[in-house]
């Protein structure tokens, strides 16, 4: 079996709560999904579909549709499809946001990749990431020599003993994520290589964050248990596991594959309607009925018998007609999310390293992560230079997201020279994207509002299905997203019954080397399935960064 393409990234090294374990639909208790070709049925429904958002669920919807005989409207509201998954292009580069390691353990999901490109438009390249603290480069999964050597003796030894002084005592409160930390890895090592960049990732302090959380997901795989075995050899060995060391990539980025995608659900007679954004879904009598979208000012109403809908899930219920009770929209307002920008930055190809990013835990910038283009594939850069991608985690509206781009750039450049990876004054040019709603934020209420909205759609509008990451508010990578829309496509033409809010956050890392093959249960209960876990963190949670 080839090496599994990989899908959107998100971002945290330090517990490894930045991916998830996709299963085959064996470890949903969902019935096992036919081959591709055989999902059409002589007795599936021939009115309008009409599919909401052309980025992977989408247009993963619309592709299989198309091979079972159907045809759908698909409307996008930007101007290039793929979502968060796109490939943005300035001037000759190519810049992938977030970062999209193509990988995943769904063999469906893996084999329509390659039914929509052939393999050769996939690189096979060498994952590698480091954490940046302190001036120095941690290797990602830590390994024992390179730990010892970037802390020194003396700051090892200080780590163990502040380890050893936590288990003997520990703070009183561990019912939040600091406290919870810290009795088990002490304040040292804590601070280094847990506080700073979990804060830029969530922008909330980690003491706001729950224990229960931290406790599920900081285990076999998890950099502090690389940490402690680092500093103590002989600790927990057989409970280290490996990643993976190589993933496949699109040649020119992400986005290839959603712009070929576009192609072939074009040619299948599918219409993609693109700057079009939704702004009302009529029902009456129990069903949606028909979506009205706006282009150029003018309004257009699509008459729809099924509607698949990857706008964010509050937004689809606010923009019901008539309008959701005063509870279901105060639920839907209630949701929110995690939003993300990036700036692009030219720098001579010798100002670069060959990791494909490395996570930044100093204090002294605001950037949490590097991105090289240049190691994500030599094609989207141009020779003799590279693009380094910097990314911040922000709020919509905040001070940096509402700065000038020239503002930004500057900020770019003078983070990179104190980080030391990069002369200011030999940064070419810079660009900047920004990218609302990259993550959904999970708050206390979050999963109840959530429900609420479920609810209404159930009794009001069943024929209405949400799919993908903000489709779902279900922290989903990009292969995720594509199997929730492959088994609603199911339920739609072969009433296959699945229920895809079942395909859940799971228990191991995504990337982790297992010998499980996707399908077959491996016996250890409990829910399993594709969603990205991220943290419950209480809506009056302080802000780390200033407005």
């Amino acid at each position: 079996m080839r090496s599994s393409p990989r899908s959107p990234r998100a971002p945290q090294p330090c517990i490894i709560w930045h991916r998830h374990s996709p299963r085959g639909p064996a470890d949903y208790d969902l019935p096992v999904t036919s081959a591709p070709d055989d999902l059409s049925t002589p007795d599936a429904p021939a009115g309008p579909i009409v599919i909401i958002g052309a980025g992977p669920a989408g247009l993963t919807a619309a592709y299989q549709l198309g091979k079972a005989g159907r045809t759908a409207t698909i409307l996008e509201g930007d101007k290039v499809v793929g979502g968060i998954s796109r490939t943005v292009e300035r001037d000759g580069w190519r810049f992938d946001i977030g970062g999209h390691r193509f990988f995943t353990k769904v063999e469906e999901v893996e084999a329509l990749w390659h039914e929509i490109l052939p393999d050769e438009d996939f690189l096979l390249r060498p994952r590698k990431s480091r954490i940046f603290y302190d001036g120095k480069y941690f290797d990602y999964p830590l390994k024992a020599f390179n730990a010892l050597k970037n802390l020194g003796p003396i700051e090892a030894v200080k780590c163990v003993v502040s380890y050893a002084a936590a288990r003997v005592r520990p703070p009183k409160d561990q019912t939040n994520y600091e406290g919870w930390l810290v009795a088990r890895f002490g304040w040292r090592l804590y601070r280094t290589f847990f506080k700073t960049y979990t804060e830029k990732v969530w922008g909330v302090p980690v003491s706001s964050m729950p224990a229960d959380w931290a406790a599920q997901r900081i285990k076999n795989l998890s950099l502090s248990s690389a940490i402690i075995n680092a500093i103590l050899p002989n600790r927990n060995q057989k409970e280290i596991a490996s990643l993976i060391e190589e993933f496949q990539y699109p040649k020119f980025g992400p986005g290839m594959m959603w712009e070929k995608c576009q192609e072939l659900v074009e040619g299948q007679g599918s219409k993609v309607v693109m700057q079009t954004k939704v702004v009302a879904i009529a029902h009456e009598g129990g069903r949606a009925t028909a979506v009205i979208a706006e282009h150029d000012g003018a309004r257009t109403t699509y008459p729809a018998d099924e509607v698949i809908s990857s706008m964010p899930f509050s937004q689809l219920l606010m923009a019901m007609d008539p309008p959701v009770p005063a509870n279901v929209a105060k639920a839907a307002s209630d949701l929110s999310f995690r939003d993300f920008l990036t700036i692009a930055l030219v720098v001579p190809e010798t100002d670069s390293f060959d990791d494909n990013w490395i996570y930044i835990h100093s204090p002294d910038v605001e950037v949490g992560r590097i991105q090289n283009f240049r190691s994500w594939s030599p094609f989207m850069v141009k020779p003799g230079q590279t693009c380094l991608g910097l990314e911040y985690f922000v709020f919509e509206g905040d001070r940096l997201w509402n700065s000038d781009d020239a503002d930004l750039i500057e900020l770019g450049k003078k983070e990179l020279g104190i980080l030391g990876l990069a002369d200011p004054s030999l940064i070419e040019t810079g660009y900047v994207v920004r990218m609302p709603k990259a993550y959904p934020h999970y708050d206390e209420t979050y999963q109840a509002n959530v429900d609420i909205l479920r609810d209404w759609l159930a009794h009001n509008a069943p024929n209405v299905y949400p799919v993908g990451r903000n489709g779902m508010h279900k922290y989903n990578n990009q292969d995720h997203s594509m199997f929730t829309a492959m088994l609603t496509v199911e339920n739609i033409v072969d009433h296959a019954g699945h229920d895809i809010w079942e395909v859940n956050v799971e228990e191991e890392y995504h990337e982790e080397k297992d010998g499980v093959r996707p399908g077959v249960a491996t016996g250890t209960g409990g829910t399993r399935g594709t969603g990205r876990d991220a943290p419950i963190i209480p809506s009056t949670a302080p802000s780390t960064r200033s407005a």
